[in-house]
């Protein structure tokens, strides 16, 4: 006869339909390809389950209460970055995105396993909060579900959801109040402490000029800033940056669009391996890979069954098959990632999204063109290729763009693009223009290549194809010193937008 499942295997079951997308997610942002993403997804999820377990089941024996820990997708999502840290250490580091593996040698990572007064604030504050209230306040800021969602699957009332979020919101701040002052900080920062929790309590109120200079040069108070300022939409780049770390923006776009994608297919919290026919509109923006992913993903699942079973492996399967062209492109910034308080809010664009009538830009009105640097001067992909016309691609394309930025902090910035097409496309390039010396680090949906102050971005592989009337998005970061004029002299395929 059969075993039956034990309570610990629906459980592990269910987490397992909750959390793997996102896990997946994150793990292909790490890696140089789709099979080495599955596997450190594997690995990861395997480990994290386990190691909860383990915390779970000793909190319980020697105090009788459950152990305080991050919630399911963070703490998951903080698995993919050790484990992708011992890769490192253990000679595997070529799997990894050069970028990262930069950051995992760097003083930025030592924070998240340093001492704890001096780990990113947004971390400190969510792991002292209660676990529902800190999965709620995660599964709404940085997974963008829709409160029904977050409702039914954390067991609260969907009438009452809205009121419960505006208060775990405050706990968070008070939290992350008490960890900023708890935190050892030199006499000058101390000073502007309750200044700045004053300032970033109420959304009228002005930033001094001299609190203002101050947080353009503190990573700590700006992180703090970032935390205490519940208006303004900057709580989940926050939470993303300070929590999970490199790749954290990058990560809280992805899954930003992959919701647009499930509510605009119809399927708001539905796996995907039981959804219906996809929907055309939605389809554009779905990351969809190869043949390769998918059996990567499968073998993953059978490797994650059987570390979860007594005496069982520790999930680190192999996949095969596979190829650092089968990813998202990602290139890691080599500026400092931000988590600051100077934000704007989302443009939510998506391929889903209708056919605009113009080309637009979100911020103050743009001075006169300059022309671009004529030495080169920014990072080079070599992916993307020039903006000038490429007789192989489809038609010329009559075209509008909208050019949004989602984010900014002192020394970066955060932008998504999205074009509307009138013609169909075969592939594409969109190639742009910055008045300010702003230099792309990185860029997701897209590779790039800059040249001087010119930038052109070339379609990935699973999103070459625009139908008729459609649109294409992609979003970046981006460095700046001094101004951060919108882009300009945007063109597609080397015929310029109107």
């Amino acid at each position: 006869m059969p075993d039956l499942p034990t309570p610990q295997d629906a459980t592990e079951a269910a987490l397992f339909s909750e959390c793997w997308d996102a896990v997946l997610s994150y793990a292909d942002l790490c890696t140089a390809g789709s099979t080495a993403a599955g596997q450190l997804a594997a690995e990861a999820f395997s480990t994290g389950i386990r190691e909860a377990r383990e915390a779970e089941a000793g909190t319980l024996r020697s105090a009788g209460r459950r152990p305080a820990r991050l919630p399911r997708i963070p703490l998951l999502l903080t698995a993919v970055r050790t484990t992708a840290a011992a890769w490192e250490e253990t000679g595997q580091g070529h799997k990894l995105d050069p970028d990262l593996r930069l950051w995992l040698n760097s003083d930025k990572a030592a924070r998240y396993t340093g001492p704890p007064l001096q780990r990113p604030l947004a971390l400190r504050g969510l792991r002292d909060m209660q676990e529902p209230d800190a999965a709620l306040l995660w599964l709404t800021e940085v997974e963008a579900l829709p409160p029904a969602v977050v409702a039914r699957r954390l067991g609260l009332d969907p009438d009452t959801v809205s009121e419960e979020l505006a208060q775990v919101r405050g706990l968070f701040r008070d939290r992350c109040q008490r960890n900023h002052l708890d935190t050892p900080m030199d006499a000058q920062c101390r000073s502007y402490a309750r200044l700045l929790d004053a300032v970033t309590r109420s959304t009228a109120a002005d930033t001094p000029e001299d609190l203002s200079r101050h947080l353009a040069t503190c990573v700590e108070c700006a992180e703090a800033a970032a935390c205490l300022r519940l208006h303004g939409g900057g709580l989940p780049g926050a939470l993303a940056g300070g929590v999970i770390g490199w790749g954290g923006l990058a990560y809280l776009e992805r899954r930003r669009r992959a919701t647009e994608v499930r509510l605009g297919a119809g399927r708001p919290d539905r796996p995907e391996a039981d959804a219906g026919p996809p929907n055309p509109g939605a389809h554009k923006a779905r990351v969809v890979r190869s043949g390769l992913l998918v059996a990567a993903v499968l073998v993953s699942l059978l490797a994650l069954a059987v570390s979860m079973m007594p005496g069982g492996s520790t999930g680190d399967g192999t996949v095969a098959g596979g190829d650092a062209s089968d990813r998202q492109p990602v290139s890691g910034p080599d500026f400092s990632a931000p988590v600051t308080g100077a934000t704007r809010s989302a443009s939510g664009a998506s391929a889903s999204h209708s056919p605009r009538p113009s080309a637009t830009n979100t911020r103050r009105d743009s001075p006169a063109p300059k022309k671009p640097d004529p030495e080169p001067q920014g990072t080079q992909s070599s992916t993307a290729g020039g903006d000038e016309p490429d007789p192989s691609a489809s038609e010329p394309a009559t075209c509008s763009v909208q050019y949004d930025l989602v984010n900014e902090w002192p020394d970066g910035f955060q932008a998504t693009v999205t074009v509307t097409t009138e013609r169909a496309l075969d592939d594409w390039r969109v190639a742009w223009s910055f008045r300010d010396g702003q230099q792309v680090g990185q860029m997701w949906d897209a590779s790039f290549a800059q040249n001087g102050s010119r930038v052109t971005a070339a379609a990935a592989d699973y999103n070459r194809t625009v139908a008729e009337n459609g649109t294409l998005s992609f979003g970046f970061i981006a460095s700046w010193e001094g101004e951060n004029s919108p882009a300009y002299d945007f063109a597609l395929n080397g015929h310029d937008c109107a």
